[in-house]
């Protein structure tokens, strides 16, 4: 099924905008063939401004761009849902998003992606995290690998503290594994939600 550009008289179709990671619902903009063509090829959220009748990507004055993650089209195919990631504050009086809300995380885990997608992003040789992507991919399943390793010995005993630290441990080397393939927790979440009825 085809976007229908033609569905409204000035060729524009509305685009929903949310974050990838946490579902808030971020932004409404417009779109026309122009704008989505320049969005696919870009990676970055392009819209149609309607007051400068012209082509804007979002972020090309505040450094905030969209990384566009996954595009989907509504049941009609005259709506857009756009899935991004947000480089910072979205609407344009500074707020995190064009309703008012708070962007948070629904839970800690996809805090914990956010930090280690800027660590590789926004690399600081303080960061132990962004050491470990610079590293490469090598390393960092090696160290998957010995987590694992760790937590299979500490479930052999009864020091359930340690158990514990040893599965945080695993948990977040998972993770940066994940974000070094360009996977992230909800899309391995949506697998084993398929698998459920197994």
């Amino acid at each position: 099924m085809e976007l229908d550009f033609k569905k409204y008289a000035d060729g524009l179709v509305p685009a929903i905008v949310q974050d990838a990671t946490t579902g808030k619902v971020l932004m409404l903009a417009f779109l026309n063939a122009e704008a989505l063509a320049a969005t696919q090829a870009s990676g970055k959220a392009t819209f149609f401004s309607r007051s400068r009748q012209t082509l804007w990507t979002k972020g090309e004055t505040s450094g905030n761009f969209l990384e566009v993650k996954e595009i989907l089209l509504d049941c009609d195919a005259d709506t857009l849902l756009i899935k991004a990631n947000p480089a910072g504050a979205v609407c344009h009086t500074g707020a995190e998003t064009c309703f008012g809300e708070k962007n948070e995380a629904e839970n800690f885990l996809s805090e914990l992606e956010k930090t280690i997608r800027d660590r590789r992003e926004n690399p600081s040789e303080k960061s132990y995290t962004s050491k470990l992507f610079a590293a490469g991919i090598n390393k960092i399943a090696q160290k998957v690998g010995e987590e694992a390793v760790e937590l299979v010995i500490e479930a052999k005993d009864d020091d359930a503290e340690l158990f514990k630290n040893e599965a945080a441990d695993l948990l977040f080397h998972f993770l940066i594994l994940l974000r070094a393939k360009s996977v992230n927790l909800h899309e391995v979440g949506r697998i084993l939600e398929e698998r459920r009825s197994r």
